[in-house]
């Protein structure tokens, strides 16, 4: 089984900074692409930003030159640097990933969700 941990979500002002990361563990034989979405209240879920294992960056139009994603492949983890935060920005955001589970004589490739961590930018 794979799974996925994200840690770093709380309150923070608008105008500050916040750092999630997510960590990919259990029998994972290999990560492509990890990432972030985010659901706001009564809002669908949207895509926030996401990197490739060879650390190409793709990001949501929403918070493009604001959020800054990276990863550690040997770690198989990766974080999402958020700068000058606004109240629109408030909501769970969910780490992804797309990983081969098993081992390497036997995986099946599989999309991973996290449980979410709650961002919240108040005052």
């Amino acid at each position: 089984q794979g799974r996925l941990v994200e840690s770093g979500g709380g309150l923070v002002q608008p105008g500050g900074s916040l750092n999630l990361s997510c960590a990919a563990s259990g029998t994972i034989f290999r990560v492509y692409h990890m990432g972030f979405y985010r659901q706001a209240p009564g809002k669908e879920r949207e895509f926030a930003a996401a990197i490739s294992n060879d650390m190409r960056a793709s990001y949501g139009a929403s918070v493009k030159d604001r959020f800054a994603i990276s990863r550690d492949n040997a770690k198989n983890t990766v974080h999402l640097r958020m700068n000058l935060l606004k109240s629109e920005d408030t909501a769970v955001y969910y780490c992804h990933a797309y990983a081969d589970v098993g081992y390497s004589t036997n995986y099946r490739y599989s999309e991973l969700w996290g449980q979410g961590t709650l961002v919240n930018v108040s005052s």
